[in-house]
């Protein structure tokens, strides 16, 4: 007896929901919540600095005239990078402090490296290891060294392609 094999189509579909991180241009709409991470990342990310005269508003002065990137899930911002376009530098990338460690921070920085037209720069306090082991695992280099009011620091170059 001959058995016939079925040639049914497989009608059933499982679906993989995923949560969606967004990389998009910064909006007005973004600076209180931005303001209120700076503060609360930049104690998190260097405890050993005095934050006492630290306000929302260094937000503002930090990320002046610079290219905003912001990381968005599910209508929630969880971190910014900054760059001075003109020179191609990073000068701010923060990730709220819960939410690190998630590729975020990543994403952002691929991002900013997406706008840089030649080497980018950066300067990494020395004492932040985490920040800088986070760069030099995405491809950045350490040039030099030099001190700044909050301590020394690395300047650090990512050279394109």
């Amino acid at each position: 007896m001959l058995t016939e094999k079925s040639t049914k189509p497989i009608t059933e579909i499982s679906s993989i929901t995923a949560d969606t991180l967004l990389i998009r241009p910064w909006q007005e709409s973004d600076r209180p919540f931005l303001r209120t991470l700076y503060l609360h990342a930049r104690r998190e990310a260097w405890p050993w600095l005095d934050a006492s005269e630290w306000q929302l508003e260094d937000f503002d002065a930090a990320t002046r005239d610079e290219l905003i990137w912001v990381a968005v899930e599910n209508g929630h911002r969880l971190g910014f990078a900054s760059i001075w376009t003109n020179d191609n530098f990073l000068h701010n990338l923060f990730v709220d402090p819960r939410r690190q460690s998630q590729g975020v921070g990543a994403l952002l920085l691929e991002q900013a490296q997406r706008t840089f037209t030649g080497t980018g720069a950066l300067k990494c306090l020395v004492k932040n290891k985490r920040a800088v082991a986070f760069y030099q695992r995405h491809g950045w280099h350490i040039e030099a060294s030099g001190d700044s009011p909050d301590g020394e620091y690395y300047l650090m170059h990512y050279r394109l392609g």
